[in-house]
């Protein structure tokens, strides 16, 4: 008879218990986990997670695709304008188009230093700011002068050896020339071949 009472009680009540729990925001919640298929979400998470490493991948190899152009430029420069230089001539040469760039008066890209042209009126004619990029097509650099330019301006666009001249160099000419526009400007240095100027 007391079992027959017990689970009567329990069947009133368990009504009023189910409706209590339903209502209850914790137990919908619980409801809702359990019902739940993480699968799909974790397979969009992992997709989405790939993406971003894809992109990133792909950003990181640009950037240095392009910073590797850009030392390719500061190669050039030094290999054509300085190869037959002493070592300082050739830093020197690297560090006064590194300075340009720096300056903010010139190119915003070493590429854009080195093949920068401006109008000469005295010439009627754009010239370029360093004289080996008018001479149109060059034979590609080579050999132990190409390898020695490509080190150098590896060591001065990443800045790992103290500078050879101060920041605010940024002109030179050959010492056999005459430039006009070098009356207006300081000497700082004599290297090799050229005449450093600020």
């Amino acid at each position: 008879m007391l079992a027959v009472m017990s689970a009567k009680f329990f069947l009133m009540n368990a009504a009023k218990r189910v409706a209590w729990t339903a209502k209850h925001p914790l137990f919908e919640l619980r409801l809702a986990w359990y019902r739940f298929n993480p699968f799909p979400w974790i397979v969009v998470a992992v997709i989405a997670g790939i993406g971003v490493a894809i992109a990133a991948v792909i950003e990181a190899t640009g950037e240095l695709r392009a910073e590797r152009q850009e030392m390719l430029c500061l190669a050039k420069n030094v290999y054509f304008e300085a190869r037959g230089e002493p070592a300082t001539g050739q830093i020197a040469v690297a560090e006064v188009t590194m300075n340009r760039l720096a300056s903010g008066r010139y190119a915003d890209t070493v590429c854009g230093v080195v093949y920068q042209k401006s109008w000469d009126p005295i010439r009627k004619r754009y010239v370029g700011a360093f004289s080996w990029t008018e001479l149109g097509e060059l034979p590609a650099p080579s050999g132990e002068e190409w390898r020695r330019a490509v080190t150098i301006a590896e060591a001065v666009y990443t800045g790992r050896d103290a500078p050879v001249l101060d920041d605010r160099t940024m002109f030179y000419h050959a010492t056999w020339m005459k430039p006009g526009w070098a009356h207006g400007k300081r000497q700082v240095a004599r290297i090799g071949g050229h005449v450093f100027y600020r």
